[in-house]
């Protein structure tokens, strides 16, 4: 008789999507219960129901049930099949939400992935669909995935009524390369999009004007791109954002972003994107503070050696995804100072031994 695999057990709401990750990654049922029961809604928000469905359909032969009061939920994960897929993400929270967890999974499918995505490409709570294709995907490259890898942004959409539209393709891999990126180097360019969308054009450059103000102090090459969709494109809400990245010497990069808010100029945006960027590229490292999950997820994945990663201090999610990795996986991490000479250094270098994880459900067509 074959063993019935162990069911990881988690509590609460907070890291839903990592632990729906690890729980498909590792091929382990994983029952997720006390979600939001003191609240005076408990239960699963509508955008959780809506990624849970995602995975459904991305995968193939994974069961879902979600307990009567929606307080609980057991996912018995079936395999990643990827092919094309076309989703309709609710107007609470924008794509970035969706697109995180399925970049992880993504590379592991059965066929490549072609994912169309509809609703809210930018707001204040995730990654917007900008940081995705500047920043996130070129760390996917760190690990061997490059070729056909893209997302594309038909339409853009601002909250609250969304209406934007995007397409990501993701090729499928046998292994992940074995990451060792230690060494940070010096920031050489500043490179950001600057979007509008029904409002005045003149936005987009004001921004552009007032973060070169901040920014030219630190590094002269800059280059800020102006984004301005019209008509259909553009969505059915007003809003502008100001996306920024910088980029090392060594290919370490950090983004920074900052939305509209009713009654704010576009010129405080900006500011608010400056400095956000200056902050992030102080706290060191090589992977911003977005990433980090990423990262760390790709290492444990990675051929069976050491992979080593230098990264500035842990945000709360890294943390908890390090233990839920020694949970999934058994793979602990090993943490050192970057620099022990310097007491005043939060930099850490981050090791483990990749559990080397080959993708199984690829099709030898």
């Amino acid at each position: 008789m074959a063993q019935a695999p162990t069911v990881l057990h988690f509590s609460g709401h907070q890291y839903l999507r990592h632990r729906l990750v690890l729980s498909i990654l590792s091929g382990k049922p994983v029952r997720i219960d006390k979600i939001r029961t003191d609240d005076k809604n408990p239960g699963l928000r509508d955008y959780e129901v809506s990624l849970l469905r995602l995975l459904e359909r991305a995968t193939n032969g994974t069961i879902i049930e979600i307990s009567v009061t929606g307080t609980a939920i057991l996912l018995k994960p079936g395999i990643i099949a990827g092919g094309s897929i076309t989703h309709e993400c609710p107007l609470s929270r924008s794509m970035g939400y969706f697109l995180e967890p399925v970049i992880m999974l993504a590379p592991f499918a059965k066929k490549p992935l072609q994912l169309t995505l509809r609703g809210i490409t930018t707001d204040d709570h995730d990654l917007s669909v900008d940081i995705i294709r500047t920043v996130t995907l070129p760390h996917l490259q760190l690990f061997g995935l490059s070729d056909g890898l893209e997302l594309r942004i038909k339409k853009r959409g601002s909250a609250p009524l969304g209406g934007g539209e995007v397409q990501f393709l993701c090729p499928i891999v046998k292994q992940v390369k074995t990451l060792n990126f230690v060494d940070p180097g010096k920031v050489k360019r500043i490179r950001g999009i600057s979007h509008a969308v029904r409002v005045n054009p003149q936005f987009s450059n004001r921004m552009i004007e007032a973060a070169r103000s901040v920014l030219n102090r630190y590094i002269p090459d800059i280059y800020l791109y102006s984004d301005v969709y019209k008509g259909e494109e553009s969505g059915k809400s007003p809003g502008y954002a100001l996306t920024l990245l910088a980029e090392s010497t060594t290919g370490a990069m950090h983004c920074a972003e900052a939305i509209s808010k009713p009654g704010v100029a576009p010129e405080d945006i900006a500011l608010t994107a400056a400095r956000a960027l200056l902050s992030e590229i102080k706290k060191g490292g090589v992977v911003d503070r977005q990433h980090q999950s990423l990262v760390l997820m790709m290492m444990v994945l990675g051929s069976e050696d050491v992979g080593r990663c230098r990264m500035g201090e842990p945000t709360a999610r890294t943390i908890q995804l390090l233990r839920d990795i020694k949970e999934c996986f058994g793979t602990a991490f090993k943490i050192t100072s970057a620099e022990p000479n310097d007491p005043e250094s939060a930099e850490l270098v981050l090791s483990c031994y990749g559990i080397g994880n080959v993708n199984a459900n690829r099709s030898l067509a």
